[in-house]
């Protein structure tokens, strides 16, 4: 009895730790794509500033009478579920403490890349040091360094295929006569996003981190184009998707959950 009374008693921290973590990632998400700086967070329907106590207490806005997005409580309970794994199963090398922050710039960059499409500046220069700083704690300088070349080579070449496919496609579109965009199939950030990566799985796990995110990415495309022509919505095939997002995947599978990797990708 006093056994399991310590450990739920122990499970308190991370819980709070996670929950914390999650006030902090959806404040980031809610304010950073909009502002590029710490400001106070707004309603997205009718851009009402919140009070600080409404916003943690993830009140409807007083104004419109909106909730909060289904994305609010997803972050916050996964963030504390997934603390508590740490927790009890923390990364190799890395511990509870930088294991849970490196989780939450994860969370914050799948977020952020899956709404709006952007991988910011600012999270990129943070995401830098700390995947340097953990890539080195895992597996040492030289493997961090090469990790990160090879993540910046490998996606820069899929950045420049992509450039030229999106040339081509925009030459279609104006013979056409339809109205050509910019949109790309993978961008600059992109590129960023995989040399972080890179510093943090090192080599030579990044090759296959990176791999495995496109497939990821590809998976889903085929998903979604199946849907889209069983809903005979066939103008919307051309629609791009964000990869950052099934790249943070991939480096979090195999940071976190190895042996799910192993399992599926067996040698």
């Amino acid at each position: 009895m006093e056994y399991n009374d310590t450990v739920e008693s122990g499970l308190v921290i991370p819980l709070i730790a996670g929950w914390v973590g999650g006030w902090i990632v959806n404040y980031l998400a809610d304010v950073l794509p909009h502002t590029r700086r710490f400001s106070r967070p707004t309603c997205p329907h009718c851009n009402t500033i919140y009070s600080w106590q409404d916003y943690l207490l993830f009140r409807a806005c007083r104004s419109c009478g909106n909730r909060r997005t289904i994305r609010t409580w997803v972050v916050q309970l996964f963030l504390a579920a997934f603390s508590v794994y740490i927790w009890i199963s923390p990364p190799a090398h890395l511990g509870f403490a930088l294991g849970l922050i490196l989780l939450l710039y994860f969370t914050m960059d799948f977020v952020i890349d899956l709404e709006h499409r952007l991988i910011l500046h600012t999270t990129s220069i943070f995401g830098a040091f700390l995947g340097l700083g953990v890539g080195f704690l895992r597996q040492g300088l030289s493997s961090t360094l090469i990790g990160g070349a090879v993540g910046f080579g490998m996606v820069f070449l899929f950045y420049l295929f992509g450039v030229l496919f999106t040339k081509i496609r925009a030459r279609r579109l104006q013979s056409a006569g339809l109205e050509a965009d910019d949109e790309e199939a993978f961008g600059a950030g992109d590129v960023i996003l995989a040399t972080i990566i890179g510093f943090i799985l090192g080599w030579p796990l990044t090759w296959f981190g990176i791999l495995f995110g496109v497939l990821l990415g590809g998976v889903i495309s085929v998903l979604i184009m199946l849907i889209l022509f069983l809903s005979r919505r066939f103008q919307s095939w051309m629609v791009f998707i964000p990869f950052g997002p099934f790249f943070i995947t991939s480096a979090f599978l195999i940071v976190y959950l190895p042996q799910l990797v192993k399992f599926l990708v067996p040698k």
